[in-house]
């Protein structure tokens, strides 16, 4: 679920659709047949095999090092596919570069504006019609995000750092209950009923589909443009620090070719604005993650130096399966036999695989030499990762704790086919 890729990317554990476990939050204890846990009580998780566990067992973070460390070198040495890191942060990429990420294929964005002391403020800029306001308040956002990017600059000195512009519906930032409304309206200087009429007017029925990505930019274009600004603006600064920072916008949910080409028109007057109209720009892409721009892919590609495949929501769209939701009856189907897999945990061989195939030589076709690669969950997981291999992406993106496994699965997927061949 989208719950256990976020906390994974956290480097925290998570199990979901837990159907068992039944919370009472009125009386503040959890119930499991016939255990009852109260806040505060100490359980460890296994997010791996989805063991939860009494008690407090010790832990220690994961390492490459000794033996473990030659392996991977050897491993290196022989795969064919780039394995970069989902990472959000300096923390985060610091830890992924640690375990042998070659870069950032997925900084998403959206994480940045969630952090409490920024949520207010950010607030303020949705629910304001005026253009000149919202510019406004999101300046003062600047001096954090800013340092931010500019801080994941070093930790990925060198190295190419792929960052998304604001994917989610801007609906997703507001709060839900009567608590969490009232103490955000006291934070942002706002009325709760504001906040809540705010919610409602932006409640979308089916949000994946909504307002969001790309979109964002054609009716609301100045979100996309500040977070241009940010980016351009840390640029500067690493650079003026002898840095060597490197890196690339990109924009999600992009289904027509329409949509990329004004996109990057824009985005790139914003750049020459920022670092000079003579200047040497960052790189420019998007997620293909819609079925349509799968098939346009050849004329998407025309606008992008790279493109990367955004495989969890490609899955969902492919297959009209919501990945939240599914979990209730795709065990069913994997018991009996109608699908081979779990498509959300190794990537669907029938129709998403085969999809993906035709849209890399499509755009081949109309930019030859584009750089194409995965950032889905898909990235870290080996038997997809052999998939990606077998049909020539450049690279996938995954997870900090999930890098020293894709780079073993990359060249056991090299090995096997000279095996085969």
């Amino acid at each position: 679920s989208h719950a256990a890729v976020v906390a994974r990317g956290m480097g925290r554990p998570c199990v979901t659709a837990c159907a068992d476990l039944h919370v009472d939050e009125a009386a503040g204890v959890v119930r499991i047949g016939d255990r009852e846990l109260a806040i505060g009580s100490d359980i460890s998780i296994d997010g791996t095999s989805g063991e939860v566990l009494l008690g407090r067992l010790p832990t220690q973070p994961a390492t490459v090092g000794g033996a473990l460390e030659v392996l991977l070198g050897w491993a290196d040495d022989v795969r064919r596919l780039e394995v970069r890191a989902n990472a959000d942060d300096a923390a985060s990429a610091t830890r992924a570069r640690e375990l042998g990420a070659r870069g950032i294929g997925l900084c998403r964005t959206e994480h940045m504006f969630f952090d409490e002391s920024r949520l207010p403020l950010f607030v303020r800029t949705i629910l304001t019609d005026d253009e000149t306001q919202e510019r406004e308040l999101l300046e003062q956002l600047s001096p954090m995000l800013e340092r931010e990017f500019e801080e994941m600059f070093e930790a990925m000195d060198a190295l190419p750092v792929t960052i998304r512009l604001l994917d989610p519906p801007l609906h997703e930032f507001l709060p839900d209950s009567d608590e969490e409304i009232e103490s955000l309206a006291e934070a942002a200087g706002l009325t709760p009923d504001a906040i809540r009429q705010a919610a409602e007017d932006r409640l979308e029925h089916n949000p994946m589909l909504g307002l969001r990505g790309v979109r964002l930019s054609v009716v609301a274009p100045v979100v996309y443009e500040q977070q241009v600004r940010w980016i351009a603006r840390a640029m500067q600064r690493r650079i003026a620090a002898g840095g060597d920072p490197r890196p690339a916008i990109m924009v999600p949910l992009v289904m027509v070719e329409a949509e990329i080409a004004t996109t990057r028109e824009r985005i790139e007057h914003v750049l020459r604005e920022e670092l000079g109209a003579d200047a040497s720009l960052p790189e420019f892409g998007t997620m293909l993650e819609v079925p349509s721009a799968c098939l346009a892919a050849e004329r998407i590609a025309a606008h992008a130096d790279f493109c990367s495949f955004g495989t969890n929501d490609l899955t969902q769209l492919t297959l009209g399966l919501s990945r939240d939701d599914a979990t209730r009856f795709l065990p069913t189907y994997v018991e009996r036999g109608l699908l081979p897999a779990d498509p959300f945990v190794h990537v669907d061989e029938q129709a998403v695989a085969p999809l993906v195939a035709m849209a890399m030589a499509g755009a081949r076709s109309g930019r030859p030499g584009i750089e194409l690669g995965a950032c889905g969950e898909h990235g870290g997981d080996p038997q997809s990762i052999a998939v990606f291999d077998r049909i020539g992406l450049d690279y996938v993106s995954c997870s900090p704790p999930r890098v020293p496994g894709a780079r073993l699965a990359g060249a056991q997927s090299v090995l096997a086919a000279r095996a085969d061949a």
